[in-house]
């Protein structure tokens, strides 16, 4: 059987969706296939998930504290099979509004692995199922990514496990080992510590979150030991080492010394790898370099009909980022003029507690771009709102092109970061200057205050400083 289409979506994740949603509002007929259910990573194995495990630790520790609230909240108790359960309910809500946008749409949902037969053509293989062929004038592929391992950490879910399997635990165990102090490391250590977890953080790096500003990554190191979480950093560790008996020992190597770290589980947490394999890439003239598909600023391939998006590409393996990077390749297909997407505009959200945010360039960057900056800083320690909220912990910090005033890059970490941020993404898109910012009227009382502080303090006028 074949079928014809004007674009085939190889994957359902939010790049993928996303892309056949505008497909279809472009009136392109649209097909997109899925191996497994629609929202993909993010949805199923990623963003949604965790944020759930999140909140629910969120509400278990504010209810420990109830008390200095003044609110009598006796037993406090935490249901481990509730908290997973109310992260499927959550799940499953949005998997359900996805389905019905793509019937919404009109667009044809394969159920079924994605092969690329040439440059028109892509093979299905269903369910259950015959085989069927989709013809098409252009081919996007977003397969997004999986969790990277370690050589020699095999991953046996129950004592090793990604965090494919961690979503999976049935109860809590009472302590872990984390190898990657990224992302999705900082979240899962500040989850598990909130819900009584023993977390130990292995970093390789000389900081967690190495990619933040230096400042955030000194600060979050100091929130997260006060919660009684351990942190390693500059440690090798060294997978031939593990030893898995009642428990998971495994030895890191740091300044020529070695020492031993021993707890129920381990979590690897270095990276995702993008989905490169199995889906017909040796058909066609594709480039891969460092494991992701090489594309241009609009997402095409070397072959021009096929365009690639999200983490199948490296870059910034954000579900935002996917999602934009979707609508870009469409329009580019569609033949509009899509602005292609600048990777300092985009904001990036660590969910842990405290929550920290960035848009732009850290300190370091901008001094290593050749700029003479200026630095804004405030405290939530001086913010009613925080006050009020009892999380007073963290700060904004602004980086400011000295003689222009243009605002480089933003920093948050404390309450609500990643709602705050976008008033300053959306600074750095419109090239505002910290005179801009500081001369808007923030809302009294309100976290957002300690950006226009921050502001003014880039010329320490700073009111309540």
């Amino acid at each position: 059987m074949k079928q014809s289409y004007d674009v085939v979506i190889i994957g359902g994740g939010p790049g993928g969706y996303v892309a056949a949603i505008r497909a279809s509002q472009l009136g392109l007929k649209t097909a997109i296939l899925e191996k497994e259910k629609l929202g993909g990573t993010c949805l199923h194995a990623g963003c949604i998930p965790t944020k759930a495990l999140l909140r629910s630790a969120e509400i278990y520790v504010n209810t420990k504290k109830a008390e200095e609230f003044g609110v009598i909240a006796p037993e406090v108790g935490l249901n481990f099979v509730r908290v997973q359960e109310r992260k499927d309910e959550n799940i499953s809500r949005l998997f359900n509004g996805i389905q019905h946008l793509m019937k919404k749409g009109k667009i044809d949902v394969y159920d079924g692995i994605g092969s690329i037969v040439n440059s028109k053509e892509v093979v299905v293989q269903l369910k259950n199922r015959e085989d069927v062929t989709l013809h098409t004038q252009s081919i996007i592929i977003a397969t997004g990514s999986r969790p990277r391992t370690l050589p020699g950490l095999e991953i046996d879910g129950h004592y090793v496990m990604t965090s494919d399997e961690a979503l999976k635990m049935k109860e809590l165990p009472d302590s872990i080992i984390i190898v990657g102090g990224g992302v999705i490391g900082i979240e899962w250590a500040s989850m598990l510590s909130d819900f009584g977890v023993k977390v130990t953080v292995i970093e390789y790096a000389d900081r967690i979150l190495p990619t933040e500003d230096k400042e955030i990554s000194k600060e979050l190191q100091r929130l997260m030991k006060k919660k009684g979480i351990k942190i390693v950093t500059g440690a090798k560790v060294l997978p031939e080492s593990i030893v898995i008996e009642d428990e998971v020992s495994i030895s890191t190597e740091q300044k020529g010394k070695e020492t031993t770290y021993s707890a129920a589980k381990l979590l690897v947490s270095v990276g995702r790898l993008p989905n490169v394999e199995g889906i017909g890439l040796e058909n066609t003239a594709i480039e891969i370099i460092r494991c992701s598909i090489k594309t241009n600023e609009y997402y095409q391939t070397t072959e021009p009909n096929i365009y690639a998006i999200g983490d199948v590409i490296g870059g910034l393996q954000l579900a935002h980022v996917a999602s934009h990077e979707g609508i870009i390749a469409i329009e580019k297909i569609a033949g509009k003029n899509p602005t292609p997407l600048d990777p300092l505009l985009v904001s990036k959200c660590v969910y842990g507690s405290p929550e920290i945010a960035s848009v732009g360039l850290t300190e370091e960057e901008a001094k290593e771009k050749g700029y003479t900056v200026k630095i804004g800083k405030f405290s939530f320690r001086a913010i009613g709102k925080a006050i009020v909220f009892g999380e007073s912990d963290g700060f904004v910090k602004l980086v400011v092109e000295e003689e222009s005033k243009k605002l480089l890059g933003a920093h948050i970490i404390g309450p609500h970061a990643t709602d705050m941020i976008t008033e300053a993404a959306l600074a750095t898109m419109i090239n505002a200057t910290s005179q801009d910012i500081a001369e808007m009227i923030h809302p009294h009382p309100a976290l957002s205050e300690a950006i226009g502080e921050a502001a003014q303090a880039v010329e320490d006028l700073a009111i309540h400083a």
